[in-house]
């Protein structure tokens, strides 16, 4: 044999493994991306969709407001009442859109217009019986959301084909610019004496929440727990909010990988 001959063959080997390993870490790197987007989600999304305990809880956060209402109209107020409801997850279920996410493998805000558009969002369980009883009792109702101001009216329309009282632009406060809605909370309370907020994030409640990390947001709940269940009425949203965000530092253009990864590292385990 030659020189070159025995070369070629070692040479011919190496190329083949180099564009061999080349190709396993794309597919890797692809398969990453597809897996990580939307799958963490599933599990949540099948809670919120099927499982009789959602159900419950939706039903027992509108009795309590119902029990704490009636509380309230024994006691003299100067002003007209008024309850402050969020819309998405609190009195509109989206889970129909984030399911879709998951078909599809695209994250928020992907297909979310669409969605708002075809005004087709499920009522929670309880939420339209107490608002109606709320109004019926002399009681405003306000959405305070941060869906944009563009999407009052297509809001409204889905609001009203559900039953939803005072849906109107007047009584919908949505955002138009920053998302803390303490502005317009401090907006409502110059006309009426807030009694009630119902939401499914911290943010929806008060400003003290904004911007935490999950510690502090921990330790902000524990320093107004005599609120929850009285003025403060949390609607179970395990799919998405700040809760998330938190794990992030609220970094959500981190990679997939990286989010998961995140994830992860807050789980508590034992040894």
């Amino acid at each position: 044999m030659t020189r070159f001959s025995l070369k070629r063959p070692t040479i011919l080997v190496l190329v083949i493994s180099s564009l061999l390993a080349i190709g396993w870490f794309t597919l890797l790197s692809n398969s990453d991306q597809q897996v990580n987007r939307t799958e963490h989600t599933v599990l949540a999304i099948n809670w919120y969709q099927t499982s009789a305990e959602f159900r419950a809880l939706s039903y027992q956060a509108y009795h309590i407001g119902r029990m704490m209402l009636d509380q309230e109209l024994k006691k003299r107020s100067p002003k007209k009442r008024a309850i402050v409801v969020d819309v998405d997850e609190t009195v509109l279920d989206n889970s129909p859109h984030a399911a879709r996410l998951v078909f599809e493998n695209r994250g928020y805000p992907h297909l979310w217009d669409e969605w708002v558009n075809a005004a087709k969002a499920e009522a929670l369980p309880g939420a339209v019986e107490f608002l109606q009883y709320a109004v019926s009792k002399g009681v405003d109702v306000f959405y305070v959301s941060n869906r944009r101001v563009d999407q009052v009216e297509v809001t409204a329309k889905n609001l009203v084909a559900r039953g939803f009282p005072q849906a109107v632009p007047s009584h919908m406060l949505f955002k138009e610019g920053e998302s803390t809605k303490e502005p317009r909370r401090q907006t409502i309370l110059k006309t009426h004496n807030i009694i009630l907020l119902f939401g499914d994030n911290l943010n929806d409640f008060a400003e003290v929440f904004e911007g935490k990390n999950v510690q502090e947001r921990g330790a902000a709940v524990d320093a107004l727990k005599e609120e929850f269940g009285k003025r403060f009425i949390v609607l179970p949203n395990p799919i998405y909010g700040e809760w998330e965000g938190a794990l992030y530092d609220y970094n959500y253009r981190l990679t997939d990988s990286e989010k998961d990864q995140r994830r992860k590292q807050a789980l508590r385990s034992f040894e």
